[in-house]
């Protein structure tokens, strides 16, 4: 939920742990197409959390993707 950028199921930090999950899942033969859609996310984040330092947003929002290949 915007703009405070919280989880509308269970008010954590959004992207929660749930939600990381559901992502992954969701972007699983497309994770360039997530980290796409994250990066979108950040830039509307760090307009609305124009307070918050950059770098810990950063690490919310994309640190956590995993890197590497796809595997099954």
């Amino acid at each position: 939920m915007t703009p405070g950028w919280t989880c509308g199921t269970c008010g954590e930090e959004w992207p929660c742990a749930a939600k990381r999950d559901l992502l992954l899942a969701e972007y699983r033969v497309d994770r360039a197409s997530l980290s796409v859609y994250l990066g979108a996310c950040l830039a509307a984040a760090t307009a609305d959390l124009a307070a918050a330092p950059v770098r810990p947003l950063r690490e919310r929002f994309i640190g956590w993707l995993p890197r590497g290949p796809v595997t099954s």
